[in-house]
Parts: structure tokens; sequence; C-alpha cells
């Protein structure tokens, strides 16, 4: 009994961690939310000249990283009216960049570098004339020994204070006594903000195609009236992975469903797999896979992933065995109810380290539900009407695993 309770505590702190963030609001009460319309590059003798043109005053951290190099810039949460068409055409130093919602109330815009360099300066510019507000950053190429001085005198990143706040699930609560009203069902579209997860060959970016999936899903189980949905993201940002399973949990979740869409060299290969918690992977694929989701914390500048080793560890092995043969049951349900509507892997389920599907108490599957490297799978995942009918056979099957798991249930 103590180690749950520990175990409960443990995500409790996790979860209200990350919704522990400052909020500036207007004077008409509204969310004062900056805007970046412009990002360019000016590549000088001495230095490359990044440039942010904003509506208002950005505050600004920055810090630099090693293996691979990289410039880290942490800002306020930003509305950012830019494209990342010309992101990876190289100015320099600087081999591209990417930007986006890094966490509630902050924005993160990381610079990958071809070689070590370093920043020199960070200033504003006042607007003048018709000319908004600039954060300019001056970045000066160094060599290996500079870069690890500047590194080992580096404090542990902070970023800026947050611009607002963001709720996006219910605040931890206990289960009532007796039999819920209604079934908790935490929807998780994998990636988001900076991380856009795979990129299909047209383009689509996988972050927006399980938002999309997530969305539609809700508004299926809802019509159900069922069912209470709680979404761990409803907008593009980004979650670290620990924080998706705090969620799930603080919730009260039933079941937790992550959705995902894979992208791989080989575009002959489509189709979907449903995966669930194991120690070891079923095969190579399914390590290789798990290991590179479980990397998505990495893709925002820092490596979070050694943060949580020894929780997820401590998780691993207090993983009660009733809850992974739940799991199980529940994707064996999916396949079922999802083969009539889309095309499988030779192997429907699969078992692996996903860290998404690491809560002790929480039925959790994870459902990759094509390859966007493919263009069959992309051009499907990409219309409304067929993730309307991936979203009915999902909610057939979350209808007959409870429905199967109540009838076990009764004396």
């Amino acid at each position: 009994m103590w180690i749950k309770k520990a175990i409960s505590a443990l995500y409790a702190a996790v979860f209200l961690a990350a919704l522990c963030v400052g909020a500036v609001i207007s004077p008409d009460g509204a969310w004062a939310q900056p805007s970046v319309s412009t990002i360019r590059f000016g590549v000088h003798t001495d230095k490359i000249r990044l440039v942010l043109e904003a509506s208002e005053k950005l505050p600004v951290t920055s810090f630099e990283l090693g293996e691979p190099y990289r410039i880290v810039l942490d800002l306020p949460d930003i509305d950012w009216k830019v494209s990342a068409e010309e992101s990876d055409k190289g100015w320099g130093v600087v081999a591209g960049y990417r930007f986006g919602q890094f966490a509630p109330g902050r924005s993160r815009m990381v610079l990958d570098l071809k070689g070590p360099a370093l920043v020199d300066k960070a200033f504003h510019i006042a607007p003048k004339a018709k000319q908004p507000w600039r954060l300019v950053i001056d970045i000066k190429a160094t060599d290996g020994a500079a870069f690890a001085a500047r590194l080992s005198k580096q404090e542990a990143p902070k970023g800026p204070a947050p611009a607002r706040a963001a709720v996006l699930v219910p605040p931890p609560r206990p289960k009532a006594a007796g039999p819920q009203p209604r079934k908790i069902i935490v929807i998780d579209p994998g990636h988001g903000g900076i991380d856009p997860g795979a990129i299909g060959r047209k383009g689509v970016y996988e972050k927006r195609i399980t938002l999309a999936m997530a969305q539609q899903l809700r508004r299926e189980l809802t019509s159900r009236k069922r069912y209470q949905v709680v979404l761990t993201r409803d907008r593009d940002v980004f979650i670290r992975l620990r924080e998706r399973v705090a969620m799930a949990r603080a919730a009260g979740a039933d079941l937790f469903i992550s959705l995902h869409a894979d992208s791989i060299s080989n575009s002959k290969v489509r189709g979907a797999s449903v995966y669930t918690l194991s120690e070891t992977s079923s095969d190579k694929e399914a390590a290789d896979l798990a290991a590179k989701e479980n990397k998505a914390d990495l893709i925002a500048g820092v490596d979070l992933s050694g943060e949580s080793t020894e929780v997820a560890n401590i998780l691993i092995d207090l993983a009660q065995r009733e809850t992974m043969n739940h799991s199980a049951s529940f994707a064996r349900v999916l396949v079922d109810e999802m083969a009539e509507t889309s095309r499988f892997l030779k192997k429907s389920h699969r078992f692996a380290g996903f860290a998404v599907l690491k809560a002790p108490d929480v039925p959790s599957v994870l459902i990759e539900m094509g390859y966007l490297s493919n263009s069959r799978d992309e051009a499907q995942l990409s219309t409304a009407a067929y993730r309307q009918k991936l979203a009915e056979a999902i909610a057939d099957a979350i209808d007959n695993y409870f429905k199967r798991r109540d009838q076990t249930a009764r004396p």
C-alpha cells in the first residue's frame, strides 16, 4: 500500500510542477501573448546575426549544448507567425533551426550547428518609425576548447518567466467509491510544439496528424455519452513524456491511448500496429521505434531522458501484472476492431518499452496508425473521412473492452 501511495505522490508532484507556470494579463483581461513575425539571418565575416522581429520586447535566455552542437534560446509563450520553409537552408556555422512551444507558457528555438559556436551577445532594438521590436543574437564560430570551457561554466538551463498558464487536464483527484458513471479515457496525441515527429513524403507532420486524430476520437467518444475524454494536448505544444503519463494518472484514467504515425526508410512498408508495455521488446524494429520515441524530449534542446531514468526503472519494476494484462487485452480487441478499417503489419500486436506506457495502474496502448513514409498511408491519415472511420473503430474497441471487463468482474 505504501508503494502505491508513494508512486501516486510522485506523479502528483510531476503533474503539479508541469502546471506551475505564471501568467501575464493585459489591461483588458485578455491573455497577453507576444508574436514573432519575421526570422532572418545575416552572414558577416566575423559572426552570424539572428534577428527576431516581434510585437514586443522578448526576454531571452540562451545556452549551448554539445554532441551535437546546438544553441538554445528560451523565450516566453509566442505566437509564431512565420513559416519554417527555410529552416534548413543554412547560414554559415548555423545548419538550421527549429522553433515552437516547449511547455505551457514557454517557447524554444534551437539552432543546429555545423561546428562549435557561441552566443557572443544578445540585445534588443526598440521600435523606430514602423519597425517592430527586434531581438538580435550574434553568434560566433569558435574552437572545441573554447566551447567546452563555456559549457563547463554554464549553470543548469533556466527558462524565462512564462507568459501565461495552460491547464490541459483536471487537477489530481481520487476516484469515488463504487461504480464510475463514466469511464475516463486519456488520449495522447504524439509529439507537438518544437517536436514535429515523423515527416511524411509530402511534408505532412506527424504532430498534426495525431492531434487531428485525437480531436476526432474525442468527438466520437463524447457522442456516445459513456466517457469523459481528456487530451494530453489540445493544441500544438511540446509536452515531456513523463508529464503525459502524469496527466493520465492525475485525471484518474481508466484507459490511456497514445497516437502516433511513424516514418521509415522503406517507403513500401505500410500498415498499423498496436504496442503495449514490455521490459523487453518483441523484435528489433519495436526496440528501435521505442528508443526513437523515448528520445523525443531531446529535440527540445535539453537531454531530459536521463532526468527520469530512475523513476522509469522504479515504475517498470513496480508495474502491476494486472495492468499489463488489461493493456494486452485491450490491444487484442483494438486490433480486431481496427482490422475492418485499417491494414495492419504482419505482427499487429507488439511489445516495447515506450515511456508513455509506463503508468503502473492505467491500462495503456500506443497505436502506430500507419507510416507517413508510405504514400497511401500518408494520404489516408491526411483525410478526415478515413480518420473518422478509424475513430469509430477505436471507440467500438473501447466499448467492447469495458463490456468484457464488466462481465468478468461480476460475481
